[in-house]
């Protein structure tokens, strides 16, 4: 976690990031649109970076409790919300493995950054576990996995050389990035895992998209685009991201899933 924090804190613009991929962002945001419905609902989003998404919401109207590993990252938050003329119900720094701090209850719990993050997998159920614990009965989880195929996407978007093919596929086999190879320590999966992995926990499986699909080895050409051509492509890849035969062209897959009115 300290790996993870220092990472986050000293060397990422997670911010930015989302400008860089706006067919994530772009994608993601549908899908958000698509199943948080209601007005001035009461969102958690766990591991939400900088806000991007919590923002997001917050100007749709709802009312968004976030927390995060890093401290910079919440503070700019912070300054992100009030640049935008809106204000979050909370800022909370902590870890997904640990939500005592937070008794209440949500609408919908957004847990779209810690499970690629936490590479055994009892640490990924546990983090489940604590979201659920604070998602109502009958509330939305959405989850974001990175898919195993993320880094053949990266390689082949920019067209990088390659060291070694065999360490290139090797995400294939065993999924786990190490914090030397480029990236923070992080656990790739294919979408039968993932989906397979949200299944155990008796959610009702609303929606599993692989966001980016077919547009992310040609996303630096289409973020240049005019927007009228743009807003077509992004139409494409909405339509065509729950493809099962597309799943594997994606970086990144989005899960989203009803608990049970039953369940406490």
């Amino acid at each position: 976690m300290e790996e993870i924090e220092a990472w986050y804190d000293s060397q990422y613009d997670e911010w930015a990031r989302l400008e860089r991929h706006k067919i994530e962002f772009d994608i993601t945001k549908r899908y958000l649109d698509a199943y948080i419905t209601g007005e001035s609902l009461q969102v958690f989003d766990i591991g939400g970076g900088p806000g991007r998404y919590a923002i997001y919401l917050a100007e749709k109207g709802h009312q968004v409790t976030l927390l995060d590993l890093s401290k910079r990252h919440l503070q700019v938050a912070r300054e992100k919300a009030e640049e935008h003329g809106v204000s979050l119900s909370g800022y909370f720094h902590g870890n997904a493995l640990d939500l005592s701090e937070i008794p209440q209850e949500f609408d919908v719990v957004l847990l779209m950054g810690p499970l690629y993050h936490l590479v055994k997998e009892a640490d990924r159920q546990k983090a489940v576990e604590e979201a659920l614990g604070r998602l109502r009965p009958g509330g939305l989880l959405v989850a974001s996995f990175i898919s195993n195929y993320a880094p053949l996407q990266d390689y082949l978007a920019d067209l990088l050389p390659i060291e070694s093919v065999d360490a290139l596929l090797g995400y294939l086999t065993h999924g786990v990035n190490q914090a030397s190879e480029g990236f923070t320590t992080a656990y790739f999966t294919d979408s039968k895992e993932a989906r397979s992995f949200m299944a155990s926990f008796g959610l009702t499986e609303l929606a599993f998209a692989g966001v980016e699909n077919i547009l992310g080895s040609k996303e630096n050409e289409i973020n240049r685009l005019t927007d009228d051509e743009y807003q077509k492509w992004l139409q494409i890849g909405y339509r065509l991201s729950r493809d099962e035969y597309l799943l594997g062209t994606s970086q990144h897959f989005l899960y989203l899933g009803r608990k049970s009115s039953g369940t406490p």
